[in-house]
């Protein structure tokens, strides 16, 4: 399948019609789609109307945007004026957004053709896209195993070909291991690089929007089109503090004298088939000049128990919106208004939903304050000053995504701590708001596809794709494809 690059180029070439992209797009939707599910609903209508509107534009020789024609996907947490927005949860099953999201505003803006809206974790929480009310999404590389998760629809569309370029959403990895899981590649930009506006919030300090693509090129350019400031976010970084780059323009410039910092103890959590992949990484980026350092990173090792009050916390106070009266479901069997909040949450919120509630409720009550909520928050500007002092000795960190492949569907479900340790290695750069990229570099015994985490300083998101198109360039995981 060609790239999103390739195909956009190809439309505003006059080569390919973006009608008959669409149209060959959702034909392999009706093949492939029920043996993946990375769909909560698609767009066909409007999205026959963007692709005819695009190629009037070529044909009369007007200009168009940067991804003029070419079939997108979005995770269903992100609100558009067209089609519901559900977060995969029965309490919006039914909900139509007012405003379209601003990088959904920026994607429209780029001529891009938006397809449909991927299926998540229930409110993104999750590690395997299983806690998805509406429906089960399965890796297209082995539909017994999981896509990961909690963009695991998104990346799953992208892994089986039924859409060229995807957006996710991390809060705690929810990018980067689906796009391990699935083999493609998904980063997760600085906190604040791509504006938060219209996104389902569950953790506000840690969530940030990002691309899933087939490979680095892409990721480049879909980062072009949607990072960049919005006033209506005051997260959103000023383009006086960090101007957005033009990502494309120096990526397959390597990085001279490149410095990788390693850390032993962490590389070793991981299963054998895990570890050899990336030290076989590391070795393509020593036969290209780069030099390998050693670090340690003390409180990187607390970074999940931080997480997972801070996260929590926030998703407690964030999901307090839904109370049966503003919008979504409402109980029928509600006789006042108490049971109006406490049944219609009940019924309409899955078990992890409530768990991470409930945990973060009893972490903010009065008296564990202090015990649970903010020990964590000093816990978690140690975990950025870790990075802060890798960052003094190297050009980026480089770690495993996941402890392990793709796991089979159900294994985890029964115990969800477990499940977050699927998180390990990605939930201290949500911590510390630094970008991070998943990149393929090989497959396991059962031909899972393995992940390369790189990680580097806050805004550099430039240098960050650089670096990971060294690695793509002189190897060829990235094109290999799964059999659907």
């Amino acid at each position: 399948m060609e790239t999103l690059k390739q195909l956009r180029d190809k439309i505003a070439a006059g080569e390919v019609k973006s009608v008959d992209a669409v149209k060959a797009i959702f034909e392999r939707i009706d093949t492939i789609e029920p043996k993946v599910g990375a769909y909560l609903s698609l767009c066909k209508e409007q999205a026959m109307t963007q692709a005819k509107a695009v190629d009037a534009k070529i044909a009369a020789g007007e200009s168009v945007g940067s991804l003029a024609g070419v079939p997108i996907a979005i995770k269903d947490n992100m609100c558009t004026t067209f089609g519901t927005t559900t977060c995969a949860s029965k309490i919006l099953e039914n909900f139509h957004a007012p405003y379209n999201a601003h990088v959904v505003e920026k994607l429209l803006a780029s001529d891009a053709v938006i397809i449909g809206k991927c299926n998540l974790d229930e409110f993104a929480m999750g590690s395997s896209t299983e806690n998805s009310g509406l429906k089960q999404t399965k890796n297209p590389w082995d539909t017994t195993c999981v896509p990961g998760g909690s963009s695991g629809g998104s990346a799953a569309a992208v892994a089986a070909g039924l859409c060229s370029g995807a957006l996710g959403s991390d809060t705690g990895g929810s990018i980067r291991q689906p796009a391990s899981f699935c083999g493609v590649v998904g980063l997760k930009p600085t906190y604040g690089r791509v504006s938060r506006y219209g996104l389902v919030a569950y953790g506000s300090s840690l969530d940030q929007i990002g691309p899933l693509t087939q490979d680095v090129t892409d990721a480049a350019l879909l980062l072009n089109v949607v990072a960049g400031h919005d006033e209506r976010d005051s997260t959103s970084i000023s383009e006086e503090k960090a101007p957005v780059q033009d990502y494309l323009a120096e990526l397959d410039t390597p990085v001279d004298g490149l410095k990788i910092a390693t850390v032993p103890h962490l590389n070793a959590g991981a299963d054998a088939s895990v570890q050899k992949a990336v030290e076989a990484a590391l070795e393509v980026y020593k036969q290209q000049g780069a030099e390998i350092v050693e670090i340690e990173m003390p409180y990187f090792d607390y970074a999940v128990s931080a997480y997972y009050v801070i996260a929590t916390a926030e998703a407690s106070s964030n999901l307090a919106r839904y109370d049966g009266v503003h919008y979504g479901h409402r109980s029928r069997d509600a006789k006042d208004y108490v049971e109006v909040y406490s049944k219609s949450r009940d019924e309409a919120f899955g078990t992890e939903v409530k768990r991470r509630i409930m945990l973060g409720t009893y972490a903010l009550s009065s008296g564990y304050y202090d015990a649970y909520y903010l020990k964590a928050l000093k816990v978690r500007n140690l975990i950025r000053q870790d990075f802060t002092k890798a960052f003094e000795q190297a050009d980026c960190l480089m770690l495993p995504v996941s402890p392990t492949t793709a796991f089979k569907i159900g294994e985890k479900t029964d115990d969800p701590l477990q499940m977050y340790l699927a998180d390990v290695y990605t939930i201290a750069v949500n911590l510390a708001g630094v970008p991070g990229i998943s990149i393929p570099c090989g497959f396991d015994e059962n031909n899972l596809p393995i992940g390369l985490q790189i990680i580097s300083e806050p805004f550099s998101e430039d240098q960050l794709l650089r670096i990971a198109r060294m690695y793509e360039k002189h190897t060829d995981w990235h094109l290999r494809k799964p059999e659907l």
